[in-house]
């Protein structure tokens, strides 16, 4: 009985800590997710939900939904844990609608950050939305909007918005971007125009931001579907690798050089991809305005890659890969076919 109140005397403290450790101060985490068809098990009938139902072809039910829960629980109270706070703004992709999104602030280990919702339904065929989730303690949220990606000579075409919300973190103008763009469906050459257009909206929102907010810090995250050295981040985006070689209005890639160095988010065809990014703008590398800066991976990096053993498929076929969900219409029980990425502002 002893052992047992030290133990909850022990996580109580750590708890407590989390919320109220002046967490509003210092270091900030930034963090982008691809939950992975994060859907409930309620037919929508203005969206093709109808894969994950419970008489579905991939039998979603309760059961599962809760597992999956669980397991995004346990990612970011990891996150949390390691850093000794809560991430600051979460961007995630592949969520179905609010619904989700609020079981997910209401999961009982996330409680204490008091995560808010930013989220509109998209124009996505299957439903799947980006959103954020943030903390007013930190991030104070000033407004939101959203950008559609268009293609002229496809009127038909949908894919996911991007979304925009802007505001302050410890007085400085921040102006956070999430996006999913189009997937490499057709074989990555054909879908290439549908990214690279994508990537045109974001370029047009930054320098819209930058031409009337010069000293707004701007951060760009989302599951790009291409490697930081695609034309679609490193020309149209800008994204660039060198910090030495930045200059006002340009934009920064963390992780760049973390996937020259071989890193990756996901795996297909056992080979490894990043595209899952976070893109930010010089003056958050620099510090040329204001007063929080990008803080290094160590000594090498600036951007980190969430990978731990439990995310990992461990036997099979897979072993290595992310640990996702489904393969297939067959069940795992895992977390996603992406790993979480993040950044530290200090």
């Amino acid at each position: 009985m002893k052992k047992l109140s030290v133990v909850l005397f022990v996580a109580a403290a750590f708890l407590n800590m989390l919320s109220s450790n002046a967490q509003t101060k210092g270091r900030q985490i930034v963090m982008f997710y691809n939950v992975e068809n994060l859907f409930d098990t309620i037919n929508d009938p203005a969206v093709n939900d109808e894969e994950f139902l419970p008489e579905g072809p991939k039998k979603w039910n309760s059961v599962k939904y809760n597992r999956k829960m669980s397991n995004l629980e346990r990612v970011f109270f990891t996150i949390a844990s390691e850093n000794k706070r809560f991430p600051a703004v979460i961007g995630v992709s592949e969520v179905e609608n609010r619904n989700v999104l609020e079981d997910i602030v209401s999961l009982e280990k996330l409680q204490p950050a008091n995560y808010q919702i930013m989220h509109y339904d998209g124009p996505d065929l299957r439903g799947v939305d980006v959103a954020f989730l943030y903390r007013p303690d930190v991030f104070r949220c000033q407004g939101s909007a959203t950008y559609p990606v268009r293609v002229s000579e496809m009127p038909d075409w949908r894919t996911r918005d991007i979304l925009t919300m802007w505001g302050t973190i410890e007085e400085d103008p921040f102006c956070f971007i999430v996006c999913h763009w189009p997937s490499r469906s057709g074989g990555q050459e054909r879908s290439a125009p549908l990214r690279a257009a994508a990537a045109g909206v974001v370029r047009h929102v930054v320098d819209s931001i930058h031409q009337v907010a010069p000293e707004t810090k701007v951060v760009i995250m989302g599951d790009l579907n291409d490697d930081p050295t695609d034309p679609s981040i490193a020309e149209v985006l800008g994204g660039k690798q060198l910090v030495k070689e930045l200059k006002p209005g340009d934009l920064f890639n963390p992780y760049l050089q973390l996937f020259k160095g071989g890193y990756g988010s996901l795996a297909y065809q056992d080979v490894w991809n990043l595209f899952d990014n976070i893109v930010v703008s010089e003056n958050l590398v620099t510090g040329s305005t204001g007063s929080l800066k990008l803080v290094k991976n160590g000594k090498k990096y600036y951007g980190f890659i969430f990978d731990r053993p439990f995310l990992r498929q461990q036997s099979g076929q897979y072993k290595g890969y992310p640990y996702r969900t489904y393969v297939g219409n067959n069940f795992q029980g895992g977390y996603s076919d992406h790993f979480p990425v993040y950044i530290m502002i200090e």
